[in-house]
């Protein structure tokens, strides 16, 4: 086996995101655009639906907490790639390795249950309209967000403390751009089977519990709209729809791809694109997805537009005639 080194690493080295120096620059611009574009998006999002009272319903009470996730999700990963990128340093602290693998797999974790909640919440809107306020009542919403965060952030905790307790041995350069706990388990002594199997085992639970409740719900929610006889009230309900079943479909099959994918096909290209493909660009997809085919939130963003715009009029002239729009001074010759 060979000489180890039992002691615990000062920091991690992470792999590059691509080994050719030639597209660091390049990579560093488009990842920079990305993120910044996923900052305006979903901190756009949190604000629109928080501030304007009409967008004060269940469902963008859970659009909030996913674009509260995606954020998270792209924050704890980007910034040090950027930074890495741009010193051409990928070294990254023991505790702050231990940080970001926890705050990751509290975010994966918790969009797979936020998304299972938005479902049940479309379920009540079409298949119960008359009694959907009664249901989906605020209390409701708060356990059905809550449940996931405290699910998440048991299983993070649990596996990030397993992991970082464990003896490392070895190298510590860790075989993926961010911490992640899969790669992990090459630089492990002990524990590593044991870790290796709760990972598979809380994976599975939580990807096929949420896409059992996904798939239940959109099977009862076509039959109801099977059932409308009224081709606006169809039309309603797929366009209610939508937009989740976009994020959804995207979501998953990019989860799936990455994970699910025979060890023949599986290389270290393939999985720095699948991992960067869920990480940066579906959270910068999701508030687009959502304003775009959705006419409530685009008309509240250009209300909180225009009344931006007024606000700043406003200042304009008062900076101009600081003694009010009212007054003037008569000049008498």
């Amino acid at each position: 086996m060979g000489q180890q080194n039992l002691s615990i690493p000062t920091e991690f080295i992470l792999m590059r995101v691509t080994k050719r120096p030639e597209l660091q620059f390049p990579l560093f611009g488009l990842l920079l655009i990305i993120y910044m574009i996923t900052l305006m998006g979903n901190l756009g999002m949190i604000i629109l639906t928080k501030v304007d009272s009409r967008l004060h319903t269940p469902m963008y009470f859970f659009i909030r907490n996913l674009a509260l996730i995606d954020l998270g999700n792209a924050t704890v990963i980007y910034p040090k790639v950027l930074a890495s990128l741009a010193s051409n340093q990928y070294a990254i602290s023991y505790y702050g390795c231990a940080v970001q693998m926890a705050i990751y797999l509290v975010c994966i974790i918790c969009v797979l249950y936020v998304l299972a909640a938005m479902a049940f919440d479309r379920f009540v809107a079409i298949c119960n309209p008359l009694l959907y306020n009664v249901i989906m009542s605020q209390r409701l919403c708060h356990v059905l967000v809550g449940i996931p965060y405290l699910i998440s952030i048991f299983q993070s905790v649990f596996i990030t403390s397993k992991t970082f307790t464990s003896t490392l041995c070895g190298t510590n350069v860790v075989s993926h751009f961010y911490c992640d706990g899969a790669p992990f388990m090459l630089l492990l002594c002990s524990n590593a089977r044991e870790i290796e199997l709760i990972i598979i085992t809380f994976s599975g639970f939580n990807v096929i519990s949420t896409l059992v409740v996904i798939l239940t719900t959109y099977v009862l929610i076509l039959k109801a709209i099977f059932r409308m006889h009224s081709t606006e009230g169809r039309k309603k309900a797929f366009s209610t729809c939508g937009s989740h079943l976009t994020v959804v479909v995207v979501f998953y099959v990019s989860l799936l791809y990455m994970y699910l994918q025979p060890e023949s096909a599986h290389s270290s290209d393939n999985e720095k694109i699948a991992s960067v493909f869920y990480t940066l660009f579906i959270p910068t997809l999701n508030p687009f997805i959502y304003s775009l085919r959705n006419k409530e939130v685009k008309n509240a963003f250009f209300m909180l537009w225009k009344s931006l715009c007024r606000i700043g009029v406003s200042s304009s002239l008062s900076a101009v005639n600081p003694s009010g729009p009212g007054d003037f001074l008569l000049i008498i010759p």
